[in-house]
């Protein structure tokens, strides 16, 4: 089976799983797990920031952010395909008590001018009590619903600029930062300076089979820990993973421009074919997401599936495809041809 539905489903190397099961450990939730800390550190460094705190997920690394940043009844700008918003089983809403409001981003890209309109215009006989107060901005680098779109320093600035001119703090989902870094040749801190909180996942891309990490100011992340055990995070000897993310960190970034290539030849491959409809300019980094126009997505994914390529709906017609460690050339190659097979038996 050629699994391209994700790169969650990466697998730990060798050498990565060798460093696991040699690793110092001890009480994570005392603060004695010594492989933890030394994690923590090393990705706050890259990132540029004071402190980090190391979780089981992306999904609860960026469900503490917002709890850290908002109070219940506070609400928060994303994008309208934003995954902490969309994709996290309405954690804003059960455990910040958080509104979101959403912007009208283009592959998960707004501009400063979309975050300025929901600031509305104030006036002196309007109530200042009615709104639910805006205090959080939430960016995702890269979008995973954009289809691995990457943000532009620059549009970053812009955007958390206008925030920050309206007393808002700022968020950045850099599940896949790695990707971005590795596709702009920009360093990961380049992207995060501009945020007071960054999410960064392990187990996606860089191979490690458990975790994330937010990363921000030293008091940020100690308010962060609070909530980490709140939501049920507290780890005991965690340094049996977190050895995982030292070696995907130290040994794993730089290759992701291999997945990236690989996501572009799939692309090339199967865009002229009928009944699919994919502009290769927008694969920027390990994600492909492309139409189809002959057939609903869940038959066709049942039934490339039944000649050994996984891969996942989006929408009625929409499908996505993700490249990563572990998946070779040859693979592709096998996805595009069993895609062509399949879309050739479709009458025109």
């Amino acid at each position: 089976m050629i699994d391209l539905r994700s790169d969650t489903c990466s697998q730990p190397t060798p050498e990565m799983r060798h460093a696991m099961a040699n690793a110092p450990v001890g009480d994570d939730v005392y603060g004695g797990d010594p492989t933890v800390k030394e994690l923590e550190s090393e990705v706050a460094a890259l990132l540029g920031t004071e402190d980090a705190v190391y979780v089981p997920s992306g999904t609860m690394s960026n469900q503490i952010a917002v709890r850290t940043h908002t109070v219940p009844g506070d609400s928060a700008l994303f994008d309208q395909n934003a995954h902490v918003y969309l994709i996290e089983s309405g954690g804003v809403a059960v455990h910040s008590g958080v509104l979101p409001r959403l912007l009208p981003g283009i592959r998960g890209v707004f501009t400063s001018d979309d975050v300025r309109a929901m600031f509305g215009v104030s006036h002196r006989f309007y109530p200042t009590t009615v709104n639910a107060p805006l205090k959080l901005l939430c960016v995702e680098n890269t979008h995973n619903l954009g289809g691995g779109k990457i943000w532009g320093v620059d549009q970053m600035k812009a955007v958390t600029d206008v925030a920050r001119e309206r007393g808002l703090a700022t968020h950045l989902d850099g599940a896949r930062l790695w990707n971005a870094a590795a596709a702009t040749g920009i360093p990961e801190k380049t992207f995060a300076q501009y945020f007071d909180s960054i999410s960064v996942c392990f187990s996606k891309g860089l191979g490690a089979p458990v975790g994330s990490a937010l990363c921000g100011k030293r008091e940020f992340i100690t308010r962060a820990r609070r909530f980490k055990q709140q939501f049920g995070g507290g780890f005991r000897q965690a340094g049996i993973i977190a050895a995982g993310a030292l070696h995907a960190i130290r040994h794993h970034r730089a290759r992701l421009v291999e997945d990236h290539a690989n996501a572009k030849h799939l692309a090339k491959g199967i865009s002229k074919v009928h009944g699919i409809e994919l502009d290769v300019a927008t694969v920027e980094t390990n994600i492909v997401r492309f139409k189809l126009t002959s057939m609903p997505s869940v038959e066709f994914v049942d039934r490339v599936y039944e000649k050994g390529l996984h891969v996942l709906p989006s929408g009625q017609d929409g499908v996505r495809a993700l490249t990563y460690l572990g998946i070779s050339r040859e693979q592709v190659d096998g996805a595009v041809q069993i895609i062509k097979a399949v879309l050739s038996e479709v009458p025109r």
